[in-house]
């Protein structure tokens, strides 16, 4: 369950700060005739994200257990190509965010309510995409037949949306550079575990070979349905019977991206506080900055 709350947090969090920053700049700058246009943007966004995970959830129930396998498979390994993209690309240009967005504002300013929508859209629809194809693998891969998953998801979006509001107000400010790496450090070692369970489910459909070759079974020691083994399949996708190609893939795919991922460059060690404006625009905005 901690697992998906922090993808829900971390996910979140990330498309919480694009919203605050559009809006906090519009008002500032006392556009608040184009906040219609951006909201609807914004909600064409939300319900392309969700209809893209129903379409994952629902679709794939028509299909027979080796397509499901496949697919499933098939979509954690991209999943984790996507959010392995995302943290290293957040991870370089966090400090930049801010002017980014507000240059893309101010051509779309320009050019009229259409380009509005379509920036505010593409802004906060990349995110929303990416989230519903990870969570939608990582709750496949920790999917127990409870809600747990799906609850942990809720409430690390629910929390994102409410730090993004104590953003927007400007009552929070937090080092987004330390917050970015952390969380990013340990979305990687939860995409690990998805990757090795995408691994599995190819196996299981004969899409790759493999399936009895067990590197270990400490089922005895650690029962799947324990609470401990139940923990840790949430926290970090962990079976207590992997095959070789799966801890061999977790291994390939962990230890090096961690490495590079906590390696100390750029902004990774920035000291710098970030406070989003509020309606009166009194208490300024300052990018994050390098030490």
């Amino acid at each position: 369950m901690f697992g998906n709350y922090l993808i829900g947090l971390r996910e979140g969090l990330e498309a919480s700060l694009v919203v605050c920053i559009l809006i906090a700049y519009l008002v500032k700058t006392g556009r608040k005739d184009a906040l219609k246009p951006i909201w609807m943007g914004i909600g064409v966004a939300i319900a392309l994200a969700l209809g893209f995970g129903c379409a994952l959830e629902f679709g794939s129930q028509e299909l027979t257990f080796e397509a499901q396998e496949a697919l499933g498979g098939s979509l954690s390994i991209v999943a984790v190509g996507l959010v392995t993209w995302m943290v290293f690309w957040m991870r370089r240009t966090a400090r930049h965010l801010k002017s980014e967005l507000h240059g893309r504002l101010d051509a779309a300013l320009a050019m009229g309510t259409g380009a509005l929508v379509a920036t505010a859209f593409l802004a906060v629809g990349r995110e929303g995409l990416e989230t519903a194809l990870f969570v939608w693998a990582s709750v496949h891969a920790a999917s127990d037949g409870t809600p747990r998953p799906l609850i942990g998801v809720a409430l690390g979006l629910a929390t994102a949306v409410f730090l993004g509001w104590l953003f927007y107000r400007g009552a929070l400010k937090i080092n987004l550079a330390r917050f970015f790496t952390w969380t990013g450090g340990m979305l990687v070692v939860v995409a690990a575990g998805v990757l090795a369970y995408g691994v599995h489910d190819l196996q299981e459909a004969d899409w790759i070979p493999g399936l009895r070759n067990l590197a270990f079974d400490i089922s005895g020691t650690i029962p799947p349905d324990s609470w401990y083994g139940t923990l840790l399949k949430g926290v970090l996708n962990f079976q207590p019977d992997p095959t070789v190609l799966q801890v061999t893939v977790w291994a390939l795919y962990l230890i090096p991206t961690l490495a590079i991922f906590l390696a100390p460059v750029g902004f990774a060690s920035g000291k710098g506080k970030v406070k989003v404006p509020d309606e009166q625009g009194s208490r300024g905005s300052q990018p994050t900055k390098a030490s």
